[in-house]
């Protein structure tokens, strides 16, 4: 039998099998409150047969978002509009739907995608970034440098992340993800790259993960052990004199402690000029090393996994519990189907497009031989 479709039980859920889709922005949003593009993206991800999909990185506060298109948990809005998407793809699927929550730091106040990346000019309503120290995302004269968070206003962020938290469990999805990865606020506290304090907040490991894991704590006691908490957590900043991967180990430690479900192990985003090979499993080895050094804890493998045997090879060898995918989902929303057919196994096709089925319809073995 395939490992990649066998169930996990993550928190009080079992999850049909061991693929995920992982969180993608999609920077299409209206004041942080989700619209009808997100309605046909995630109903379109809803029926693809994945065992959890995972909604877009979410900010717990406005200034927290990367861009003007980003969608947030801070105001009833925000939950209004996710609650329409969610409540419409829970008629559509059986399989757990989760939210990315996160708060962008010195990367926020951003142009999305394809108007350039840059930070936000004058005339496009840029707003203060916020960081653990005033040290700009990347050289040039375009990024904003951000103003260093006092130590009041990082004990109100610890509170923002636990109402979205709240928020996210009245919008009535099943999991919740701490995003403290590719390079976003929490990331920025974990780094001694980015994070230049003195205080309690800066210098030591155990300074740098304060705030980390203070706003991890506030999200566990915010969700029901019923339901899956996970985070996503860096294990590597490509950079000379960054977080390594024994730090990470720590920060995984403190987070199975608190009473995490799964670790999902990304790299990466901290800098610009961060330079590294993007190839096939190429982050899979750091996330062999944290499901390694922290037992009883699932682990999730993410980057560059685009293919059916290269995600059951992982694991199956036991690099990981499960894999996410993203943008193999958008390349093809029927990712899942596929599998199950390479692999032998039922393929979970809703029953509307059953006629297109690879063992009833004759063009699949044209389009797939």
């Amino acid at each position: 039998m395939s490992q990649l479709f066998t169930p996990i039980k993550l928190g009080g859920i079992t999850l049909s099998n061991r693929i995920a889709v992982a969180p993608m922005c999609q920077y299409s949003a209206d004041d942080g409150c989700m619209n009808d593009w997100h309605l046909a993206h995630l109903s379109s991800l809803a029926i693809s047969g994945a065992g959890l999909v995972v909604i877009e990185a979410t900010a717990v506060t406005r200034d927290g978002r990367i861009t003007h298109g980003c969608t947030g948990l801070y105001n009833d809005r925000n939950e209004a509009a996710m609650r329409r998407v969610v409540d419409a793809c829970r008629r559509l699927t059986r399989n757990a739907i989760g939210v990315q929550i996160g708060h962008a730091g010195r990367k926020a106040s951003t142009q999305v995608p394809w108007e350039g990346r840059s930070a936000l000019g004058p005339v496009e309503n840029p707003w203060q970034t916020l960081a653990p120290s005033a040290l700009p995302y990347d050289d040039g004269p375009e990024w904003h440098t951000p103003r260093e968070l006092t130590v009041q206003e990082i004990e109100g962020l610890v509170e923002a992340f636990g109402a979205a938290t709240r928020r996210a469990l009245r919008v009535g999805v099943d999991a919740v993800e701490l995003h403290a990865a590719h390079g976003y606020l929490l990331h920025q506290f974990f780094s001694p790259l980015s994070n230049r304090r003195t205080d309690a907040y800066g210098g030591s490991l155990e300074n740098r993960l304060r705030f980390p894991l203070a706003a991890a704590r506030a999200m566990r006691e915010a969700w029901p052990k019923e339901r899956i908490l996970g985070a996503r957590i860096s294990a590597h900043d490509w950079l000379e004199g960054g977080a390594s991967l024994d730090d990470t180990i720590a920060f995984a430690r403190g987070l199975k402690d608190l009473g995490y479900d799964y670790l999902c192990v990304s790299s990466g985003g901290l800098r610009l000029k961060a330079r590294y090979e993007v190839k096939a499993n190429y982050q899979v080895p750091f996330a062999a090393a944290v499901k390694k050094a922290v037992p009883g804890v699932a682990v999730r493998a993410v980057g560059m996994i685009a293919e059916p045997q290269q995600a059951e090879d992982i694991v199956a060898s036991g690099q990981a519990d499960q894999v996410a995918l993203a943008r193999a989902f958008l390349d093809n929303p029927r990712w899942v189907w596929h599998a199950a057919e390479k692999f032998g196994l039922p393929a979970p096709v809703p029953p509307q497009y059953e006629r297109a089925a690879y063992k009833v319809w004759p063009g699949s073995k044209l389009a797939r031989p």
